[in-house]
């Protein structure tokens, strides 16, 4: 292994810096090419990474902007938001099924949406027309629209998964949607994680009714859609399948795609501990990032199975 120069790699950092602050000053400083590759998980993405020198600045506007607009949010909306995550937001649709259905003593219904081809379809145009709304100095709008420009997927669309600021300007752009339908429909259960939303409502035929008037304030406002084959209803006691998790009436189990997914992953991995390919440590935090996914569930079977391979090392 080729070792690091630290002194050298420190100076080469602080220079970095220092030219990335000339050329804010100077307005002269612009974003470099993304690095693209694909990822599973488990869904296929096309990611773009920005140089070490971009994802510093990212990092800093990020920083700045992030305590500007999170105030506005709704309470639960839960994706890439600081105490929030997938765990609280599957805790708090628990919740609202807890309440919805007085402890499940009743049932209620479950609309499940999804934005078709999210990320891909954010308008450039709109997205810094509600950015404008709450920045009002020039040279961070001329920074900010610099970050937009500098990926399309097609004209005037798209953000860079990759991006911190990404994750950002698309809560962003959703809290549209979310202030509609808390402010406007009157949605009292609601939970939202990206571009991954539920509602819940004892009447089928309201959740029914609701669908139109959402996807109509999509594409009127957000230039967006529903994805026609990915939304649902169905009754909480079916289970509600939620951000990895399956929430049934008093417990919880993962779902079994993602329960197959990360069985396969432990025996690849033990296949490659054994060949020496990664060490004990890397092996065994594999598996306790995995026991800390079935924490939140019962998932005592696959928790022992875990515990086998553990002490089979």
């Amino acid at each position: 292994m080729k070792k690091i120069d630290v002194q050298n790699f420190h100076f080469n950092l602080e220079n970095n810096i220092f030219e990335l602050h000339e050329r804010l000053r100077n307005k002269t400083w612009r974003p470099d090419k993304y690095t693209a590759f694909y990822i599973r998980d488990p869904k296929l993405r096309h990611i773009h990474k920005a140089t070490v020198r971009d994802r510093v600045f990212n990092q800093a506007l990020f920083r700045v902007l992030y305590s500007i607009f999170d105030i506005n949010f709704i309470c639960d909306s839960f994706s890439c938001r600081k105490e929030k995550g997938i765990h609280r937001g599957v805790l708090r649709l628990e919740e609202f099924l807890r309440k919805d259905t007085h402890n499940y003593k009743s049932h209620t219904f479950v609309l499940k949406c999804d934005v078709r081809k999210f990320f891909d379809s954010i308008s450039h145009q709109i997205l810094f027309y509600i950015i404008k709304t709450k920045i009002k100095d020039e040279t961070s709008l001329e920074v900010i629209k610099l970050i937009l420009n500098s990926f399309q997927t097609d004209l005037g669309r798209g953000l860079p998964l990759g991006n911190v600021t990404s994750q950002l300007f698309a809560n962003v752009y959703l809290n549209q949607l979310d202030q509609f339908i808390k402010h406007n429909l009157k949605i009292k259960y609601y939970v939202r994680y990206c571009d991954d939303f539920i509602i819940l409502n004892k009447d089928r035929n309201s959740l029914i009714e609701l669908i139109p008037k959402i996807n109509e304030f999509l594409r009127n406002k957000l230039e967006l859609e529903l994805h026609p084959k990915k939304v649902e209803i169905r009754k909480n006691t079916w289970g509600v399948d939620f951000l990895g998790y399956v929430i049934l009436p008093h417990y919880m189990v993962i779902r079994t795609k993602t329960k197959k997914r990360m069985m396969k992953k432990i025996f690849e991995a033990k296949k490659q501990l054994d060949k020496k390919l990664i060490t004990p440590d890397y092996f065994q935090n594999l598996l306790n990032s995995y026991k800390g996914v079935l924490s939140h569930c019962n998932g005592h079977k696959i928790s022992k199975i875990i515990d086998l391979q553990s002490c089979a090392q």
